[in-house]
């Protein structure tokens, strides 16, 4: 007997501050007389990102962007498995809720009041993983650079390496995924493949890229370093990186989340032993990223929750 193929959704626990203090959309669905959160399924070659901020955005009438990465939940539904990503948003704008066949009502509630209003108990798992994060400021988008081919096949410096064909593909997929973070500041690496890869980015929202020379590799490994790790996509070794460059980055990052989101672009030999020293566990081995991977960082009273590249990946071109 072929396997069943699990039915993948996405959704959101979208929040507004109150007087009351803070409240979560709820949605109600005539078809199934429920409250629910916003969710729905993905579409083809979409990501769970992309796909929960679509459908908090058609239920709701409201733009949100994702601030934290919440639980992916597994049910059966009329006996078929379904998995659904869901994201901790924030409120961006709203078009106005329009009633419709698939959603009737929306209601903001506390934490509290919609764990009582919540039909099914995924939904309120979901609320309660959300009720118990520390209090969030700023969200940053941590990216490496995408690619740019061989650093022995560029005649010039490298900081003036150029995105190759696939690293501007990568480039424009990044941003419509990025952009899906509302992002209002946009910081850079000073290496022309870091700024280019900003670049759609910028252009789409009107914003400047700001460099930091915090943020290059140089920093941490200096020109005469060999160029073997960085073009296999690893961390130079540790007696490389000096704790002033690493705790200067980490410094950087978390001024950066006085905005409510900025992305930062930055390089391979930067990434891992920064997000090690913020997070405060693990080596940098474990931080790893892939040319055109992102790691989203959500700042908090107890450091950074951080969730991976494969949370946040662009959709395949």
């Amino acid at each position: 007997m072929a396997a069943v193929t699990a039915i993948r959704a996405a959704g959101g626990v979208v929040c507004r501050e109150s007087p009351a203090g803070p409240q979560i959309c709820l949605v109600h669905r005539p078809r199934y007389d429920d409250w629910s959160l916003p969710k729905g399924k993905l579409l083809d070659r979409e990501t769970p990102l992309a796909a929960a901020v679509r459908e908090v955005g058609e239920e709701t009438g409201l733009r949100a962007a994702p601030v934290v990465s919440l639980s992916c939940v597994g049910y059966l539904s009329r006996g078929v498995p379904k998995v659904v990503d869901y994201w901790a948003m924030r409120v961006v704008a709203s078009a106005g809720f329009t009633p419709g066949p698939e959603v009737d009502q929306v209601r903001w509630a506390t934490p509290a009041e919609a764990l009582s209003l919540l039909t099914y108990p995924h939904d309120a798992e979901v609320v309660d993983r959300y009720a118990r994060l520390p209090p969030l400021a700023g969200v940053v988008v941590l990216v490496r650079h995408a690619a740019a081919g061989e650093r022995g096949s560029w005649p010039g410096p490298d900081a003036a390496r150029p995105l190759d064909a696939e690293g501007t593909a990568q480039a424009a997929a990044l941003r419509h995924t990025l952009g899906l973070f509302a992002p209002e500041r946009l910081v850079s690496a000073p290496a022309r493949r870091c700024v280019q890869t900003l670049a759609p980015l910028a252009a789409a929202l009107g914003l400047t890229v700001e460099v930091d020379a915090a943020f290059a590799e140089d920093t941490f490994v200096g020109e005469a370093r060999t160029g073997d790790a960085t073009a296999a996509g690893t961390a130079a070794p540790a007696a490389d990186h000096t704790a002033n460059a690493v705790a200067a980055a980490a410094g950087r990052l978390r001024a950066c989340s006085t905005a409510r989101s900025t992305v930062v672009c930055s390089q391979g030999a930067v990434i891992p032993p920064v997000l090690a020293a913020l997070s405060g566990a693990g080596t940098a081995d474990r931080y790893h990223t892939p040319k055109g991977g992102a790691w989203l960082l959500s700042f908090g009273t107890r450091g950074p929750l951080i969730a991976p590249p494969d949370r946040i990946a662009p959709a395949p071109e």
